[in-house]
């Protein structure tokens, strides 16, 4: 599993989902369909409508690949930060139960609030 604590996965910014789809379609479940997109250097995650998929990118060629599967359905709160004036990067935390806290960072440019709405939208 992803470590969230680790600093490599920071900083993501949001890309065109079908860019990732190759790695993502094998995963989702019928039905299921994907909402947002966001890559860091290597690392992403996929927004769904049943959950976030956080995907870890490993060694030097990049074929291994770590998949963390969060079901909203185990969020038990979230919250976020929008970006500043000086600090220009935005912040979503989400608590599962039986896991803890998950952190993304986010470049400025991407809609925080937007992603607080849809998260809102599968958990409430």
């Amino acid at each position: 599993m992803i470590d969230f604590n680790n600093s490599a996965f920071v900083k993501m910014k949001q890309v065109d989902p079908a860019t990732l789809m190759g790695d993502i379609q094998p995963l989702l479940i019928n039905g299921e369909q994907v909402i947002g997109a966001y890559k860091a250097m290597r690392d992403y995650c996929v927004f769904t409508d049943k959950r976030v998929i956080s995907v870890n990118v490993q060694g030097v060629t990049g074929k291994k690949k770590d998949f963390t599967s969060l079901p909203y359905s185990k969020v038990s709160a979230y919250s976020i930060e929008t970006a500043g004036v000086l600090d220009m990067d935005s912040e979503l935390e989400m608590y599962f139960s039986g896991l803890g806290k998950v952190k993304f960072e986010f470049t400025g440019q991407s809609n925080i609030v937007e992603i607080g709405q849809i998260i809102s939208t599968f958990i409430l």
